[in-house]
C-alpha cells in the first residue's frame, strides 16, 4: 500500500516529508512557491495523517524509511531522482534517502537524529508527553483558540519563532494529531543512524532555527560528524520554519 500523497505543479521533483505528528499539511504554506517550477509530492508518513498504521512496537523508523523509499520510486519519473526535504523526523528520513542514494539532494530543517546526549533525547521526548497531556485537557478549547493569534502563539510558541503565523485550521489539525498519534514515543525513542555509508558527494544543506524549543540548535554541531561536507544554516526560525519563513 502506498503512502498517502499529493501532487502539484511540474518540472523536477521535489518531495516534502514533515515531522513526528504531523502530516502532509505542513508543508502548505511552501507548496505554492515551488508548484511553479517544480513537481511537487506532499506525503503523509507511516502514522500519521491518511497513511497506513506502523506495525509492531520496535523502533518505527526502518518502516518508515522503507515505505518513503518505495514511493520516491513510486513517484519519480524513469531516470530521474527527486530533491529530498524534510522537518525533525521528516529531515532524519529525507537524510536517510540521501544516504541510500535515492535523492539528488536533501535539505533537512532542524532534523531529528543529532543529539549530543541521552539526556537532549530525553527532553524531546517529555516535550511532546507534555504537548499530548495539555493537547487532551484543552481539547475541547482547541478550535476557539486556533482562531486569535493569542491562543496560537499559547500553543504553537514551542514550535515556532512567529507562531501568531501558524493557521488556524493546521493548529486544530495538530491538537487532534499530537493526541491521537500512537508512533510518536517510539519514534523519539529510536537510534537515529543512517542504515548504510553515506555518500560524503551527496549535496546536504541543514537549516536550524536559532529559536528551536524542541531540537536546541547547539545539536547542528554533530551534522559534520555524519555529513562532512554538509552546508550548515543557522536561522532565525522555530522548530517548524515553514511557518515562521516558508520561502
Amino acid at each position: 500500500m502506498s503512502l498517502h500523497h499529493r501532487i502539484t505543479g511540474s518540472g523536477p521533483t521535489v518531495v516534502l516529508v514533515h515531522g513526528v505528528c504531523h502530516r502532509g499539511h505542513a508543508w502548505d504554506a511552501v507548496v505554492p512557491l515551488l508548484a511553479d517550477r517544480h513537481r511537487v509530492v506532499v506525503v503523509d508518513l507511516p502514522g500519521h495523517g491518511e497513511s497506513m498504521e506502523v506495525p509492531g512496537d520496535g523502533d518505527p523508523l526502518p518502516f518508515m524509511a522503507d515505505r518513503l523509499a518505495e514511493l520516491l520510486a513510486e513517484v519519480t519519473p524513469d531516470g530521474e531522482r527527486p530533491h529530498v526535504a524534510g522537518n525533525s523526523l521528516g529531515g532524519f528520513l529525507a537524510l536517510e534517502m540521501g544516504a541510500r542514494g535515492l535523492a539528488e539532494s536533501v535539505t533537512a530543517l532542524s532534523p531529528a537524529g543529532f543529539f549530543r546526549t541521552a539526556a537532549e533525547q530525553h527532553y524531546a521526548q517529555r516535550v511532546f508527553t507534555t504537548l499530548r497531556a495539555l493537547a487532551r485537557v484543552t481539547a475541547p478549547l482547541v478550535p476557539a483558540l486556533s482562531r486569535t493569534a493569542v491562543g496560537r502563539s499559547v500553543f504553537m510558541g514551542v514550535f515556532c519563532a512567529r507562531p501568531w503565523r501558524y493557521a488556524p485550521e493546521a493548529m486544530a489539525i495538530d491538537g487532534a494529531g499530537i493526541v491521537s498519534n500512537r508512533v510518536v514515543d517510539r519514534a523519539l525513542a529510536a537510534d537515529f543512524l543512517p542504515s548504510v555509508p553515506v555518500d560524503e558527494d551527496l549535496p546536504v544543506t541543514v537549516r536550524w532555527g536559532r529559536y528551536d524549543w524542541v531540537l536546541p540548535v547547539g545539536q547542528a554541531r554533530q551534522v559534520p560528524r555524519v555529513f562532512p561536507r554538509a552546508r550548515v544554516e543557522i536561522t532565525r526560525d522555530g522548530h517548524v520554519p515553514m511557518t515562521d519563513d516558508p520561502a
